[in-house]
């Protein structure tokens, strides 16, 4: 049994692709039962993220059922397929199993080492859980991703460093005040980066938010949802002595705080550190307060320079990460191959007996009146016969979840014997392999 995956994503689709096959959250049944009945999909389930589509499913017969997918994909979302099929891509056996493992640890993300995916690959898994599309192998594999995303977390850094212009601010306010508990913020301008940002320090422990803007009815808005307090634009200078933190985002044609009131501010607060944030292009700080002792101040070309310096930490880190996955891999083939080696012995097994019971049949119908010690002598030969033949391929089998190439082993002495599907027959807990813990 092979796993397959077939979908797109922001490395592959443009926007306007992604949100036609996008998947609704709360209409999961219908796409994921019209999924299963499509001809050799043994279990199937469906991730639909802003950024990606994906169908992960398993079959005895690959490329057959890779297209069908594609067809599904397309049909689904009424979509033609030549206009589609440019964007997918598919994966099948270890290939399938790395990208999973991949994306799950988010190395495959826009940002490397962001924690949404994880979630939403749990969720689409609870889908298929709940309407029972996900069977023995899906079930097992993704929990086997899940494992393998929080190891890659433990075990590297690859989610320590902010790589948002908003959550960079919060990472250096971090480094010159080393807790946030008791901080002030206030907030110039009323905006969608001001808002985020506001958000990242309130989740760090600022104690206490101020907000300004020069429509006041904005400010009280915004200050509302941090339970914070608005403050006339006209004056807010005269509060920033009471103020650790300053976030800056206006779209003012020139400074709307000048060093010369820096150098009060910094005076009246007895030279307490106070750290400025300015993302407004053209800028609202004037840049020489960054001369005056005790004022940090950066500007939005300053926090890029963090993110980036932050982004190739964890490119170092996602190395460690892919290290990981190739390890995490192996074990889960094992694993794979395992599930099928003990029904294909007893498959195997079946086969030449029945093979051998029919053939004697016919010896003993033919000789006629046989005594019993040489009707028992025959029935030991043939058996004797079956248990040589036996030997190689059954010894084969037993050791094919320890060898790269297992799969191919158990599939070629399906083929050869012409065994059947041990996937026809619904496995429990009490036939399938213990999982690994």
């Amino acid at each position: 049994m092979n796993i397959l995956v077939v979908g797109l994503s922001h490395k592959s689709a443009p926007v306007e692709i992604r949100e036609k096959v996008a998947f609704s959250p709360t209409a999961m049944a219908e796409p994921l039962q019209q999924m299963l009945a499509l001809p050799d999909i043994s279990e199937g389930v469906i991730v639909s993220t802003c950024n990606r589509v994906e169908l992960y499913a398993t079959s005895r017969e690959c490329d057959g059922a890779i297209s069908r997918l594609k067809d599904f994909l397309a049909d689904y979302h009424q979509i033609a397929r030549d206009d589609l099929n440019e964007h997918l891509y598919d994966f099948q056996g270890e290939a399938a199993i790395k990208h999973v493992l991949r994306v799950a640890s988010s190395l495959d993300s826009m940002v490397i080492g962001e924690p949404q995916i994880l979630g939403q690959i749990k969720t689409a898994y609870g889908y298929a859980a709940e309407y029972k599309t996900a069977g023995v192998i899906l079930n097992r594999f993704l929990h086997k991703a899940f494992s393998v995303a929080k190891r890659v977390r433990t075990e590297t850094s690859i989610a320590s460093s902010a790589v948002s212009v908003s959550f960079a601010a919060v990472e250096l306010a971090r480094k010159i005040f080393s807790t946030l508990d008791d901080k002030t913020v206030m907030l110039v301008g009323a905006g969608e980066m001001c808002e985020l940002a506001a958000k990242h320090f309130v989740n760090n422990g600022v104690s206490r938010v101020l907000v300004t803007n020069r429509t006041f009815s904005k400010a009280e808005k915004l200050a509302a949802e941090f339970s914070g307090r608005a403050v006339s634009f006209e004056n807010f200078q005269d509060q920033l002595h009471q103020v650790d933190i300053v976030l800056s985002s206006t779209g003012a044609p020139g400074y709307v705080l000048h060093a010369d009131k820096l150098t009060e501010v910094i005076r009246l607060r007895r030279n307490k550190p106070m750290f400025l944030i300015d993302i407004a292009v053209p800028r609202d700080i004037d840049p020489q307060g960054n001369k005056l002792d005790g004022i940090y101040l950066y500007d939005v070309d300053d926090l890029q320079g963090v993110v980036q310096a932050n982004l190739k930490e964890r490119q170092k880190e996602a190395a460690k990460a892919e290290a990981i996955i190739e390890e995490e891999i192996l074990q889960f083939q094992q694993w794979l191959s395992s599930l099928e080696v003990k029904p294909t012995i007893v498959a195997l097994r079946r086969k030449l007996e029945e093979v051998r019971q029919a053939e004697l049949q016919k010896t003993f119908s033919n000789l006629g009146e046989l005594g019993k010690k040489e009707r028992k002598s025959i029935e030991a030969m043939s058996s004797a016969i079956i248990n040589k033949i036996l030997h190689k391929p059954t010894s084969i089998l037993k050791n094919a979840h320890n060898s790269s190439d297992g799969n191919l082993h158990i599939d070629a002495i399906r083929t050869l014997f012409d065994l059947p599907d041990p996937a026809a027959a619904p496995q429990n807990s009490d036939t399938a392999p213990d999982q690994d813990k």
